[in-house]
């Protein structure tokens, strides 16, 4: 089985039609399906939040079979994850991809459960230390994006489950838990 770095590759990586975008409607909705879960899951695997399309992501070639998706096939893929609310296109011109592989309610379920876990029911945190500090190590919050986290927080503000304050620069942000 083929890698990318440490992630095994699905078998339909190395068929070289999944690489351009099928005619057929229920072929490429088969395609579709398979590309949606591919990304998912390695992004989730890889802690991947952005996927740029003018630059070179691995995903999306394949030196063994010397087979790249177009452009359009990407954007096709991506697209298919956007409607799904599973991504979000971050510019109007679809350069970059913001991939959900937890949607935003998950994420605020996982922050919950973080705050559960370190009996920070009424604590305060700065959001870098959520992101990055030594109590979210080894959880899916470490090392996660600023603009899903910043998303996840607010709808867990909305709910009434924390207080966001600011600081006098965005690394001061912090978050009051009320769980």
């Amino acid at each position: 089985m083929q890698k990318l770095g440490d992630y095994k590759l699905p078998q339909f990586f190395n068929y070289p039609p999944y690489f351009t975008l099928q005619p057929v409607r229920d072929t490429r909705e088969k395609q579709i399906q398979l590309w949606k879960e591919l990304v998912l899951d390695y992004c989730k695997t890889q802690k991947i939040f952005v996927i740029p399309l003018e630059q070179e992501f691995p995903l999306f070639s394949n030196p063994v079979i010397e087979r790249s998706l177009s452009h359009e096939a990407m954007e096709a893929f991506l697209s298919a994850l956007v409607s799904e609310g599973r991504a979000e296109w971050m510019d109007k011109g679809h350069r970059k991809c913001l991939i959900l592989w937890h949607r935003i309610q998950d994420w605020a379920d996982c922050i919950v459960q973080f705050v559960k876990d370190n009996g920070l029911e009424d604590g305060v945190m700065t959001v870098e230390e959520i992101r990055s500090g030594t109590e979210s190590r080894g959880t899916e919050l470490h090392g996660m994006d600023r603009t899903v986290l910043m998303r996840a927080l607010k709808l867990l503000e909305h709910k009434g489950k924390l207080a966001i304050f600011k600081g006098t620069s965005a690394d001061d942000e912090g978050v009051k838990f009320s769980l």
